[in-house]
């Protein structure tokens, strides 16, 4: 009996013991993660979620109440009898509902199943029961849109605030000029627009299209009589040559900059990779945050406008080779679309070297960029006395260690002409210390 305790039989038994011995027999972590089956990585990862989470419920409570469903046993022989006359379970569900006795499809089904009956074999709709049936959604098609005067409802009237500034970006003569696919029936720009609307009213996916088929909003803001299918949608990508994208972007920005929209200040840049699950042997392996590790993938480079809320700059074509000096790359693109130089640049330790922060700094550009921590620099640091610390308080942040305790220091780093201000920063539910460094 004692080894149904000791040996974990599933992930939260599991979980549970790792947590148990590392956390209250103080054993260390990487004898935990051997002992229980973990990566090192990935029970710092478990521990991480714990201190997040403390409340965590191992343990559920059992379910209560019957288990049965007893107001559909004298319903069973009216299920079975309908049965037998090949009506599905959802139309004896509905012939129920009708005859004041309401059950779930699902309950006809399990009555079903346990008087021995099989499922039915696929009908066509003749030789269903009459009743409502989906209705069809158009053909997306641009010569076959109506604008002639009538009121509708719609969920998207939003995008409609979009069309002013629309109007004014000769979008369709770009798209043509970089070579963006269409057909007779969904130009480019059409296709463009069905996309760009579901960005802004805030799906999550292309895939979600296919909520709003019968919605007249999205397809009139589209330039459409109905809104382009899920299959065309998410396919529209891989139809489009890589390198219509950089001159496209170019003929955006500068359309967007005559209608005197204000740029931001400040930009956040980061690296995103994008897994790749081919058998391209060409293909690089590159860090996955949310995976914590390395995979085969696209490395992309993006600048966020902190200020504007937008994406400004994206580069999908980087190699390892060349990926430290993208940043260079964003600095001298902004310096050339607007005149002047970004005044503050906030990214990753991974995105550049200090080589590349010094020329920064000579161009009079200020950054804020996380430092790699190594055992030496822990160790220095928790050296400190903690007269040297000082407790701050972050405020308008939604996170629940709001008042860290942070060290001030100046220091020097090869690569890089003068002095770095290195900010470490204890208390945010971290075991280890958060390293800034900024000019």
């Amino acid at each position: 009996m004692a080894r149904i305790f000791l040996e974990p039989s599933n992930s939260t038994h599991r979980q549970y013991e790792a947590l148990r011995a590392y956390f209250v027999d103080h054993f260390p972590s990487t004898e935990v993660a051997r002992r229980f089956g973990y990566t090192p990585g990935s029970f710092r990862v478990l521990c991480h979620q714990l201190r997040q989470d403390p409340k965590r419920e191992f343990f559920l409570p059992p379910q209560k109440g019957p288990q049965v469903a007893p107001q559909s046993e004298p319903l069973r022989d009216q299920i079975i009898a309908l049965r037998k006359q090949n009506f599905s379970i959802y139309d004896i569900s509905r012939i129920l509902k009708e005859t004041g006795h309401p059950l779930s499809p699902v309950g006809v089904s399990l009555i079903l199943k346990e008087e021995g009956f099989a499922r039915l074999p696929r009908r066509r709709d003749e030789e269903r029961m009459e009743g409502h049936r989906p209705e069809m959604a158009e053909v997306a098609d641009v010569r076959q849109l109506d604008l002639s005067p009538r009121h509708l409802h719609t969920q998207f009237g939003g995008l409609f605030l979009f069309l002013p500034y629309l109007a004014q970006i000769p979008l369709e003569r770009m798209l043509q000029e970089v070579g963006f696919p269409g057909t007779k029936m969904i130009p480019a720009l059409q296709a463009v627009l069905s996309l760009l609307g579901l960005k802004l009213f805030g799906s999550a996916r292309h895939s979600h299209v296919m909520s709003y088929v019968m919605d007249e909003g999205l397809p009139l803001f589209a330039g459409l009589n109905a809104i382009a299918k899920r299959a065309f949608l998410t396919e529209y990508s891989s139809r489009i040559d890589s390198t219509s994208y950089p001159p496209l972007m170019r003929r955006w920005f500068d359309a967007v900059g005559r209608l005197g929209l204000q740029w931001g200040t400040s930009f956040d840049l980061d690296f995103h990779t994008i897994p790749f699950h081919g058998e391209d042997a060409l293909m690089q392996k590159h860090y996955v945050s949310k995976r914590s590790r390395r995979q085969k993938g696209i490395l992309a480079f993006l600048a966020h406008d902190g200020v504007k809320k937008v994406f400004c700059y994206a580069n999908g074509q980087l190699r390892k080779e060349t990926q430290n000096d993208e940043i260079l790359r964003f600095v001298a693109f902004w310096k050339e679309r607007t005149g002047h130089l970004p005044e503050e640049l906030i990214f990753d330790s991974r995105l550049t070297t200090y080589a590349h922060l010094d020329k920064l700094n000579q161009r009079g550009i200020a950054f804020i960029t996380l430092r790699r921590r190594s055992e030496k620099m822990i160790h220095g640091i928790h050296q400190e006395p903690l007269s040297a610390w000082r407790r701050i308080e972050l405020r308008g942040v939604s996170r629940v260690y709001k008042t860290p305790r942070i060290l001030d220091q100046k220091i020097e780093l090869e690569g890089y002409h003068g002095e770095l201000r290195q900010i470490a920063v204890k208390d945010l539910g971290h075991e280890e210390p958060t390293i800034l460094i900024t000019n």
